[in-house]
């Protein structure tokens, strides 16, 4: 691994953020003490068109998961203050950071999706919007959203990255005027972002609490008993660098679920955190493992891919959505890849029960179980994972799409689209091999049965998704025996 020293080569002196050999990391400036996030203040709901119309005056982003079937709504508000920047400490990548300016403008959107109050279960999860390809992208609730709209979370998402407010202002001049998060240019390299994400957290208010006069109620009376920040990729990698370094100065969540990203991350404070990591994630961490501990769990879901099938379905349907086109019947895109793309091994249901035994590891002190990580071949000088006789990674949360494959399922691929390498491969067995792993339908249906047993058992999966995993099983076409 490079130094430290190394690693911080040739960042601007005001930069918070710093990639070490891959991973982001905040580091901090021992012996001073820190003030509290400014707060800030929150406008709207700001009026909006129906979702689905193709107006430019609806939401950005809008739900394309039924919400008011399930007495659910969805608004979106403004919030604006002042954020402070962070100081980097390159003797200690894992201190508390401290103040480097303070007193930067912002103004931004945030989106709540709230329950009815009788259906409300206590929780709100907070999303750190991805700006991956410059997109404003909420992917843990397309991961996740049905979930937690089935179970009575409160959702909020947050547009806390300057790209992403680029790029919504630029969807609609008119309805986004006005927002931005670089202090007329002050600041750079989304500096303000942890507080504005600090920001929002602090305007839900809490059980027992009341909110100050005037103030805007994002949850309309709802109060919450946790509040869960979120995020994916990217905002993983923001979510670890918060972590450790400027969460521990005025903490506002009581968990943390980083997926698909971020590297080593602090678990010296009171807070839970679960990282969740697809077969693609692993590639570039595999070699330097994080120990679970009582506050920090890592599962590894064998097969999966960063950029999945669900993921683009539910891509496709926000896109055509915000154009006032039918999202039904929504298919992945072309990838442009060497392998056909985008793994089927089901991410999401893993992702459903890590938010189950988050919310139990908070209000029971109950740990989430240990997984068996993905196998390696080798870990250095590039790491190789182990693979069966098809293809199929060996270890990780093994789900029955993968242990009783039909299918070559994996999270690598290469190709012309320079995101190849997130989408992952399909590659279906020929009959041959169906027949020789699986002498009649009955022994397929068998095997699924035991793995969706066992992993109801072992806590990785939920009973709802045991029950879709047979009946998907018992609808194959694939056996004709």
């Amino acid at each position: 691994m490079l130094s430290f020293k190394a690693q911080c080569e040739g960042l601007a002196p005001r930069a918070l953020v710093m990639f070490a050999a891959g991973f982001l990391v905040v580091a901090a400036t021992l012996g001073q003490q820190a003030a509290a996030v400014p707060p800030a203040t929150i406008i709207g709901p700001i009026p909006a068109d129906a979702a689905g119309t193709g107006s430019r005056n609806a939401i950005h982003s809008a739900s394309a998961i039924e919400l008011a079937a399930h007495g659910y709504s969805e608004e979106e508000f403004f919030i604006e203050g002042v954020a402070n920047t962070y100081k980097a400490d390159s003797d200690n990548p894992m201190a508390d950071a401290s103040i480097e300016s303070e007193g930067h403008r912002y103004r931004t959107r945030l989106v709540a999706r709230r329950p009815q109050p009788a259906d409300f279960n206590g929780v709100v999860v907070v999303e750190w919007m991805n700006v991956t390809g410059g997109v404003d992208k909420d992917i843990d609730w397309w991961q996740s959203g049905e979930h937690l709209v089935a179970n009575g979370y409160a959702y909020v998402f947050v547009s806390a990255q300057q790209m992403g407010i680029d790029n919504i202002i630029s969807w609609s001049p008119e309805r986004y005027a006005g927002l931005n998060a670089t202090h007329d240019g002050m600041v750079s390299g989304d500096a303000s972002s942890y507080d504005i994400f600090s920001a929002v957290a602090k305007s839900i208010a809490r059980e027992g609490q009341a909110l100050p006069a005037g103030a805007v109620d994002i949850l309309a009376g709802l109060r919450a008993r946790q509040i869960i920040a979120t995020g994916h990729s990217q905002s993983a990698s923001r979510l670890a660098n918060y972590l450790n370094g400027i969460h521990t100065l005025d903490p506002v969540f009581d968990g943390f679920i980083v997926h698909g990203g971020g590297g080593i991350i602090r678990d010296d404070q009171p807070v839970k955190i679960f990282k969740l990591m697809a077969e693609t994630d692993m590639l570039r961490r595999a070699a330097t493992p994080q120990p679970n501990t009582d506050n920090f769990r890592q599962w590894e879901v064998a097969g999966s891919s960063h950029v999945d099938v669900p993921f683009e379905i539910e891509y496709g349907k926000v896109r055509n959505q915000q154009e006032g086109l039918s999202i039904e019947g929504v298919t992945p895109r072309d990838s442009g890849c060497d392998l056909p793309a985008y793994s089927t091994v089901p991410f999401r249901d893993v992702m459903n029960a890590a938010f189950e035994h988050m919310v139990r590891w908070l209000d029971d002190g109950v740990a989430p179980p240990i997984a068996d990580p993905i196998q390696l071949a080798r870990a250095f000088p590039t790491v190789e994972f182990a693979r069966d006789d098809s293809g199929n990674v060996l270890g990780g949360i093994r789900l029955a799409e993968h242990a009783v494959p039909t299918a070559k399922n994996t999270g690598l691929n290469t190709g012309a689209n320079r995101f190849c390498f997130l989408y992952g491969s399909h590659e279906p067995f020929d009959t041959a091999t169906l027949n020789a792993l699986y002498p009649t339908k009955a022994d397929y249906l068998e095997r699924v049965n035991a793995v969706v047993e066992k992993n109801v058992a072992d806590g990785f999966i939920l009973p709802a998704a045991a029950e879709r995993t047979r009946l998907e099983a018992e609808a194959s076409t694939l056996f004709e025996r």
